[in-house]
């Protein structure tokens, strides 16, 4: 005849269920405060969640789109800093590209620049930033030999600034 099982757990069961338990809390912990920071350099954890150089699209589809509802926000979903517009100036897909902060300079992401009337505003405090993005952050963009808008959002230099060298004379 089976017996039959007793369904009721034991102290000890439940004592070795929550220490395990426990002890796997402990070394996730351990884990993310000692052992990866170690791995980087400046003891930072440091997410890359994308690339500074992407293709954002067809030149051709990107140049319609833009036309048809205005400039393209690209959100930066990773840190939120770097919220981009994309935008195309005049007829031609392969020129008239831009890439600008979606912010003026300081702003707060809720401060991000609404475009309307064929210029950007800003909603905190008003003010108007042509459609070329004439004062903000730019990046460099083209349109490789696929027909693609490539995208690089490393900073460029400011134009209007230039930069001496210093030279020491020796004693």
């Amino acid at each position: 005849m089976p017996v039959r099982p007793n369904k009721t757990r034991s102290t000890r069961a439940i004592v070795v269920g929550v220490a395990g338990l426990a002890l796997g809390i402990v070394l996730v912990i351990a884990l993310f405060v000692l052992a990866i920071p170690s791995l980087t350099e400046d003891n930072r954890i440091e997410v890359r969640l994308g690339d500074d150089v992407f293709v954002a699209g067809s030149a051709v589809s990107r140049s319609d789109a833009i036309a048809a509802d205005g400039p393209i926000l690209l959100a930066d979903v990773a840190s939120g800093d770097r919220d981009v517009y994309l935008q195309h100036i005049g007829d031609d897909p392969a020129t008239g590209w831009l890439v600008f902060d979606a912010r003026r300079p300081g702003a707060g992401r809720d401060c991000t620049l609404v475009w309307g009337d064929g210029q950007f505003t800003d909603p905190c405090d008003g003010t108007v930033v042509p459609a070329d993005g004439t004062g903000l952050n730019a990046y460099d963009v083209s349109v490789n030999d696929d027909g693609d808008v490539v995208v690089d959002l490393v900073m460029r230099p400011d134009p209007t600034t230039t930069t001496v060298p210093i030279i020491r004379s020796g004693n």
